[in-house]
Formats: structure tokens, C-alpha cells, sequence
């Protein structure tokens, strides 16, 4: 093909035709990830095979608005992980920030903020039974935000019901 920018490239991408008929199955759909699709795109112009268009980085990167990372990082997955492995995204291994707290402290917690507050309360507040959790030793540390997003869960929840919750408890039909 007269058109095609041959520049020595570190990954080459070379589509089958089953390969490229999924990509342009994909992108005819428009419906998914909107990386996904763009992935899709810059596979599709990259390719040097006898149906591909076989573009430059730089054609690439000013038809699709991207970067020329995205493309460098695109052509290195394709090649080095496959074209599965372009196209769906990497599960974590473990979470973000691992979770402070398991079941049993969640309950333990829960079983804390149902209890009888201290004395001179009317309630338990989020930073009381934050101190509190460390106090008992259920956890080493906890912020308020935390002991709340655990106890929003709970539906017995008395802090977040007392609280002004946006939630609305559900009334009795009359």
C-alpha cells in the first residue's frame, strides 16, 4: 500500500481478519467503555496488515485526539499481552486500601453504636464511637468518615437514622 508511513517501530500491530472484524464490530455498536473503543480505534488505523490502513503515530494521534503514549502503550499491550488482554481492563489483585473493617469488627461496631451511649449523651456520634472502636481495641485506627460509611450500611443504623440521613425509613401504609 503506497500510503503507509513504514517507520521502524518497536511494536508492529498486524490484525487478522477475525481480529479486525471484531474491533470494527466493536466500534459499529458504539456501545462500551469509552477506552475500549478508543483502543479499538487506534488498532484499527495502527495496522500494517494488507487490510489495515498501517497510519503513523502522528496521523493517529491527530484523527482519534490521544496521545502518543496511549498509542505506545496500545501496540505494547497488543504485542506483549495479546489482543484479549488490549481489550479488557486488569482486575487489582487486592483492593485499593484494604478494609478495616472485616465482619466481626463491622459487627462489633454495630453492636457498639446500638448500645446504651455514654453517660451525659443522648447518642453515640461518629467521632465518640470512633474513639471508642480504638479504645476496646476492634481496630488501630478509624476516622468518622469510616465508622460512617460502615454503619450507613446497616439498616438498624441509629446515628445515620437520628442523623438527618438523606435516606427516608420506609412508613407503614395507612
Amino acid at each position: 500500500m503506497a500510503g503507509k508511513e513504514n517507520a521502524v517501530k518497536k511494536y508492529v500491530v498486524r490484525l487478522s481478519s477475525d481480529e479486525r472484524e471484531q474491533l470494527e464490530t466493536l466500534i459499529r455498536k458504539g456501545k462500551g467503555p469509552a477506552r475500549r473503543l478508543l483502543k479499538a480505534r487506534i488498532l484499527l488505523k495502527a495496522d500494517v496488515s494488507e487490510r489495515g490502513p498501517g497510519w503513523s503515530d502522528s496521523r493517529i494521534i491527530a484523527a482519534l485526539d490521544t496521545s502518543a503514549s496511549m498509542i505506545y502503550r496500545v501496540r505494547k499491550q497488543l504485542v506483549e499481552e495479546g489482543f484479549e488482554a488490549v481489550l479488557s481492563r486488569k482486575q487489582r489483585a487486592t483492593p485499593a486500601v484494604p478494609r478495616i473493617f472485616d465482619g466481626e469488627k463491622e459487627a462489633k461496631l454495630i453492636a457498639l453504636a446500638c448500645s446504651k451511649p455514654p453517660k451525659g449523651r443522648a447518642r453515640w456520634t461518629l467521632r465518640l464511637l470512633e474513639n471508642k472502636v480504638v479504645e476496646l481495641g476492634i481496630v488501630d485506627h478509624a476516622s468518622d468518615s469510616t465508622i460512617g460509611r460502615t454503619l450507613k450500611k446497616t439498616v438498624s443504623n441509629p446515628i445515620v437514622g437520628s442523623a438527618g440521613s438523606s435516606r427516608r425509613r420506609p412508613t407503614a401504609p395507612s
